[in-house]
This record gives structure tokens, C-alpha cells and sequence, in this order.
């Protein structure tokens, strides 16, 4: 195959992503107006559900501009040699190959966010400013990119810096290093997350005693689940939605309770929807997970050994000399049919724990509050009711509403 062909490829791979993520979006669209299933009639009023239309099609006119954007920038970089024209920059800056990659993907990085940081700030202080859900000032907003960018740069550096000393110690074989690597980092992440990182954006402070505390843990208590750690967060200093989310493992395990979910829901619902997250330690849905994303992660990281090196490759994106870091670019580009498959599989996958959580809570608890708990989110969050199949099939991690509840009604 000849550097063109494969260029041409790769442009072609682009377009049909970017036309498969349209017709989607724009099949879930015609749906907004389908009439709503039975069992979820009773979520919004008519007002509340003229309001939710509004949204779901400013959102859909909204993803429909940025990503054109988006989509157009990345075609105008390929056919102008953008990549070719960075790298020339990052060498002129540095001689080493691990500076010349920090360089290269910081110059990448600065670029992607000059053209995202204006649709992020219109998301924020527009759309979601328009529909009562935003939160967050414009310091807060402006804090968590530095912090973002900052978090990027030293952690995002350090990993692409340790990745190619092992390409460089081990050559061909360095994929199984960065493997044990990424294992490791997971593993961690999941333990310490919500203790190293969450305080660099929000406040989490303990339940305090009182009733709802004495409800989990006597919950927790009669399905044999230890938690002692419990932690109420701040989401309403960004957002009025809700949520709620287990971590870690062990010593380390606890949950966090958006204050906006303890504002919103009673507290029989809150420990169903807890019950419902127990469910997925108890189905060992996170193990799973892990280990899913996992095999996921040392396939890619194989196949890409494969091709780190290739002329080719390089070539293809107007680079004469190939180097790791414009092999992982044109890998990166030619992988996403194979992203977008395995993206299918993780969802598939989600999906069918979501509904073994829900049963789990249903079985321990109740059904009758998680319902409760499950339409009063998706009210507060002007959630699509009526989604078309094949938009849930390609990108729903969770089943519809309606399908949660007509599951948890047949039993």
C-alpha cells in the first residue's frame, strides 16, 4: 500500500465516523417526538416535557455545529500537513525524542483546546445557563480548566514520557511493559481517586448522623456489604443534576452522594438507588469492568506495537522519518472502526449489568422507590424519554427508562 492509499484511508475512516455519528444523532432527533411509553407518562407535566424537547433539540443543534467544527479543523489539518508542520516545530524546540513528543502533543493539545474551549463555555453559560441547570461561575469554570490543563500536562507528560523510555529500553516487546503499566495505573485509580483527585475540584465531607446514614448502613448490613465511608460532594457548586457513585476497593471503598440527589430524592429512594450500586459490587460488574477494559487496553497496545514504527504510517500524515509519536497518531486514526466495535461490545456489556444492579435492588430493597428515584433524575435532568434504538445501541452505557422499568415490572 502507498503513503496516499493510505492517507485517502484515513480520511475516509474520519468521514464515515463522523457521517455514522450524524444519521444517529439525527435518528435519535426524529424520535423526540414519539409518544411516551406508558409506564415513564407520568415524569414530566406539559410543561416540564415542552421544556425537555427544547433542550434535547438545542443540544442536538448544538452537537450538530461543534462537531462540523470539529470535523472540519482535523480534514483541514490532515490535507494542510498539519502534523508534519508540528513536528517540524516540536524538533526545532527539542533533540530528544521524548521532549519532541511532550512538545508535539502540547502544541496538539493547546490546538484541540482553542477550538473546544468556546463550545465548552457556550454549553456552560448558554444552554445549560438557559435551562436552570448550570452552577458553575465563571472562576470556578476557568479554575477547572487550568487544573485540567495542569493535571494533563504532569500526569499526561510523565505517562508519554515513561511509555517511550520502555519503546526505547525494549523495542518491539515495550507493549507488555506499558501494559502492567496501565494495569497498575487502573487499579490505582480506581483505589485513590476519589481521595487524590475529586478534592482538587470539589469538597466532600462526611454524612453526618441522622436518619438517612442509619437507613444505608442498615441496608448495607443486611446484604453483608461493609461501608463505613460515606461522603456527600458538592455537585450543585457546577450543575443542578444529580448523581450518586461507589468507589475503590477494600479499605478505600466508599460512596458519594451528590448533595443535589439528597435535595431531590427521599431518603427510601436514595438507599434504593444505593442498593442498586451495591448491586454491582455484589454481581462483581466492577471486576468485570476492569478486567474487560483490560484485555481491551493490551490488544490495542499489541496491534499498535505492530505498526509504532512503520514508515508508512509516518508518511501517510507527510512525515518522512517515523517516530513513536506520529505512529501513534496515525494509529490512533485508523484504529476507530475497531474503537467504535469495542465501544459496542462495553455498552452491550453496561447495559446488561445495569439491569442485573437494578434487579439486585429490587430483591434486597424495593422496586417501587428506585422507580421513584430513576424518574425524578431523568426529570431533573430533562432526560430523552423516547431514544431511538439504534442511538441506544451504539451509545447508551444504560438502558432507557423505560426499558429499566419494564424489566424491573416483570418480576
Amino acid at each position: 500500500m502507498e503513503a496516499q492509499t493510505l492517507f485517502y484511508l484515513i480520511i475516509a475512516i474520519l468521514i464515515f465516523d463522523f457521517v455514522l455519528d450524524r444519521i444517529l444523532s439525527y435518528l435519535n432527533y426524529t424520535w423526540y417526538s414519539k409518544s411516551i411509553p406508558s409506564d415513564v407518562t407520568d415524569v414530566y407535566d406539559t410543561t416540564e416535557y415542552e421544556r425537555s424537547q427544547e433542550y434535547k433539540k438545542t443540544n442536538f443543534k448544538f452537537g450538530l455545529i461543534s462537531s462540523s467544527v470539529s470535523f472540519v479543523a482535523i480534514l483541514m489539518f490532515l490535507f494542510l500537513d498539519g502534523f508534519a508542520i508540528v513536528d517540524t516545530w516540536a524538533r526545532s524546540i527539542a533533540d530528544n525524542e521524548i521532549l519532541v513528543a511532550i512538545v508535539f502533543f502540547g502544541i496538539i493539545a493547546v490546538a484541540g483546546e482553542l477550538i473546544s474551549l468556546p463550545f465548552s463555555y457556550f454549553g456552560t453559560f448558554v444552554i445549560e445557563q438557559r435551562f436552570g441547570f448550570n452552577k458553575t461561575t465563571k472562576k470556578t469554570f476557568l479554575i477547572d480548566k487550568v487544573k485540567g490543563w495542569l493535571l494533563t500536562a504532569i500526569l499526561g507528560g510523565g505517562l508519554l514520557a515513561i511509555v517511550i523510555l520502555c519503546y526505547q529500553w525494549a523495542g518491539d516487546s515495550f507493549w507488555w511493559y506499558v501494559w502492567i503499566l496501565v494495569i497498575a495505573i487502573s487499579l490505582l485509580m480506581n483505589m485513590f481517586y476519589a481521595r487524590l483527585f475529586v478534592p482538587l475540584f470539589n469538597k466532600q465531607v462526611p454524612l453526618q448522623e441522622g436518619s438517612l446514614k442509619t437507613k444505608i448502613k442498615t441496608y448495607a448490613e443486611t446484604v453483608g456489604f461493609q461501608l463505613d465511608k460515606i461522603f456527600i460532594i458538592d455537585g450543585s457548586k457546577r450543575s443542578t443534576k444529580a448523581n450518586a457513585y461507589f468507589s475503590g476497593f477494600g479499605s478505600e471503598k466508599r460512596v458519594t452522594l451528590y448533595d443535589t440527589l439528597v435535595d431531590k430524592l427521599t431518603e427510601e429512594e436514595i438507599v434504593a438507588v444505593l442498593a442498586h450500586e451495591v448491586g454491582h459490587y455484589k454481581k462483581k460488574h466492577i471486576i468485570y469492568n476492569l478486567l474487560a477494559s483490560t484485555l481491551t487496553t493490551g490488544f490495542t497496545l499489541w496491534l499498535f506495537s505492530i505498526f509504532v514504527d512503520s514508515a508508512l504510517l509516518s508518511q501517510a500524515l507527510g512525515v518522512e522519518n517515523p517516530s513513536f509519536h506520529i505512529g501513534l497518531i496515525a494509529f490512533g486514526l485508523l484504529y476507530a472502526p475497531i474503537s467504535t466495535i469495542t465501544g459496542i461490545v462495553m455498552s452491550s456489556l453496561s447495559r446488561k449489568f445495569e439491569y442485573q444492579a437494578d434487579r439486585y435492588a429490587q430483591e434486597t430493597y424495593e422496586a417501587a422507590p428506585l422507580i421513584a428515584a430513576l424518574k425524578t433524575l431523568s426529570k431533573t435532568s430533562l432526560s430523552n424519554l423516547t431514544p431511538h434504538p439504534a442511538f441506544v445501541f451504539f451509545n447508551y452505557s444504560h438502558p432507557s427508562l423505560s426499558q429499566r422499568i419494564q424489566a424491573m415490572n416483570k418480576h
